[in-house]
């Protein structure tokens, strides 16, 4: 937390006013534009490599079996289940 206050306040100092380090005793003057191109461009490529994840994941990923054949399974499976269950009440039944 101390360090993220820290660098919001250098950040917000050094965007606005931009001969603070020499306040402090530091002779340099960071220039402006990179205060706020250095975020921007971090953030920039932060959001590509996002979209680069979601494309590869979206490029490696099998397609879904259509519904026709999952629906035909689910039917092939449906008579086996009753045929199971049909021989355990008949073994009860004997039993």
């Amino acid at each position: 937390m101390v360090v993220c206050l820290l660098v919001a306040v250098g950040y917000t100092l050094s965007l606005f006013v931009p001969c603070w380090p020499q306040w402090i005793g530091i002779n340099y003057e960071f220039p402006q534009l990179w205060v706020v191109a250095i975020p921007v461009f971090i953030a920039f490529i932060a959001i590509l490599l996002i979209g680069a994840w979601i494309g590869w994941t979206m490029a490696t990923t099998p397609p879904p079996k259509p519904i026709e054949e999952i629906t035909a399974e689910m039917e092939e499976k449906k008579p086996e289940e009753t045929k199971t269950t049909e021989n355990s009440e008949e073994k009860k039944k004997k039993a």
